[in-house]
């Protein structure tokens, strides 16, 4: 078990002696740079970050990285240290300059963060609020890596919004950070056309390893403070929220229409998915069973027209479930799970009823 100073303040490995990444701060030309981030999509931003730091005439270095406190997560409920912490320790950053505050406020931790003296912080889906005081620390500002084309879906969950809202477009942003959420100056964007079929966890992926890029093309200016003269203003009056999901919302409604669905399929692929109960009729015994699916991936139906007695009955065509949505419309859905199992295609979940019929609720 870990104890509750080890949880709150960093976690602690024995650092890798034979690693390439290391904390110096006895370089006094390179760039103080901390970096704040906890999920997976983080920590492709911060090897990134390593290996620009390593490369010959690198104008900066990771003096610190700050990330969310070890949790449980996975099957087994294991106390772990975020994907952030876990990568640094894995490449062998040292524990000690892995922090890890419940709240950034703290003013421990601010202390400890002083005591680096940054010169620039970068912000990648870290998950807590900055507070003034924080924010007051690095002498060139903290710089956020936004997926979204701000103002546009501000807030904590922009590309599970844009994409329940079946956007064409979306992109990512650079943007100075200030004390209200995602409204600071914005450094540059990068616009990108998407397809129906994305999904968030890999639209999260490519929009931040786009950030990276994009971040490294505009350090220099942020470092020689031009970035900062010309960052322009957001208009407030454009900007929409991306509030954060939640659980209740997970539930597929099909009195919606199908484009309306599939479009929540995506954009909440990954967490916390999309949910249907079924009903499984067994014609020869009559028994009835509810059945909880975990919808994974979905396409809009063409043409479909009700096929059985009545609008509740689940069909199957051409390798998909088809479910009659609202505005006479169809949603074919390609591949399912059930509880604790593995995700399957509709194919092998239709022969596995071995006849019997399936219905929605």
């Amino acid at each position: 078990m870990f104890s509750p100073s080890m949880l709150r303040r960093f976690f602690c490995f024995n650092a890798a002696s034979s690693s390439s990444v290391t904390a110096s701060s006895s370089s006094s030309k390179k760039k103080s740079l901390v970096f704040l981030g906890s999920p997976q999509v983080s920590a492709t931003v911060l090897d990134a970050l390593f290996n620009a730091s390593a490369s010959p005439g690198s104008s900066f270095e990771v003096a610190a990285i700050v990330t969310q406190p070890p949790s449980r997560r996975d099957r087994g409920r294991k106390v772990m240290p975020s994907p952030v912490a876990e990568y640094a320790l894995d490449r062998g950053f040292p524990s000690d300059l892995i922090f890890t505050p419940e709240r950034a406020g703290e003013e421990s931790f601010l202390s400890s963060l002083r005591a680096l003296q940054p010169e620039l912080c970068i912000t990648a889906a870290y998950g807590n609020i900055l507070p003034t005081k924080f924010l007051n620390i690095p002498s060139l500002g903290t710089v956020n890596i936004h997926p979204s084309l701000l103002p546009l879906y501000r807030g904590a969950a922009p590309v599970q919004r844009a994409l329940q809202d079946g956007v064409k477009e979306t992109g990512v942003s650079l943007a100075f950070t200030v004390r209200a959420l995602d409204a600071g100056p914005v450094i540059a964007r990068e616009r990108i056309v998407i397809d129906d079929q994305i999904k968030a966890p890999e639209l999260l992926a490519l929009l931040f390893s786009e950030g990276s890029k994009l971040l490294f093309h505009k350090l220099p200016s942020i470092f020689d403070g031009s970035a900062k003269v010309n960052a322009e203003p957001q208009d407030d009056s454009k900007a929409t929220l991306a509030p954060k999901i939640t659980p209740e919302e997970s539930w597929l409604s099909f009195d919606e229409e199908a484009l309306v669905l599939h479009n929540k399929v995506r954009a909440f692929a990954g967490w916390p998915g999309t949910r249907a109960k079924v009903l499984v009729v067994d014609n020869k015994s009559s028994n009835q069973n509810i059945l909880e699916l975990k919808i994974i991936t979905t396409r809009v139906g063409t043409d479909h027209k009700i096929q059985g007695n009545d609008v509740n009955d689940i069909t199957f065509v051409k390798g998909a479930l088809v479910f009659l949505c609202g505005g006479c419309t169809a949603l074919e859905v390609l591949e399912v799970q059930l509880p604790g199992k593995k995700v399957i295609t509709a194919t092998a979940f239709w022969n596995g009823l071995r006849g019997q019929k399936l219905k929605k609720l």
